[in-house]
């Protein structure tokens, strides 16, 4: 099953929770046992595993993110103004695959699926793909 699903975000660089859209896709799949990737179509936004209890570690990794790659000292910002969204989304990649077990994702007790947005606000495609039996 592969489907594309529409996201909004609302800042120019934050991490937004999918885990209950890619859930919900998985359970419709009917597959038991398989893999779900999950693809942001975009050169500026990833796919990340991490935690989503604590609001701050969303923060944290933007900050890091943003004092390791610095804005407006690149080339590419010549053009558009955004290089150090393109190299952070280098950095963290545009996907990642989840096991799939029992019908459900297995993430550990305190991961969740975020796509971290990293030149917003904009609305993002995320393509989900599961596979399996």
């Amino acid at each position: 099953m592969q489907d594309i699903i529409a996201v909004s975000t609302s800042k120019s660089r934050e991490m937004v929770d999918i885990t209950e859209r890619i859930s919900s896709m998985v359970k419709k799949s009917k597959i038991k046992q398989g893999i779900c990737n999950v693809y942001a179509m975009h050169a500026t936004a990833a796919i990340v595993v991490n935690e989503n209890a604590d609001p701050k570690i969303c923060l944290d990794t933007i900050d890091a993110l943003n004092k390791l790659v610095v804005s407006g000292i690149w080339r590419h910002d010549k053009i558009d103004g955004n290089a150090d969204a393109h190299i952070k989304a280098t950095i963290l990649g545009p996907s990642e695959t989840i096991p799939v077990k029992d019908g459900k994702l297995l993430l550990g007790k305190w991961q969740a699926i975020s796509l971290f947005e990293l030149d917003g606000p904009r609305k993002r495609s995320i393509a989900v793909t599961v596979l399996g039996d």
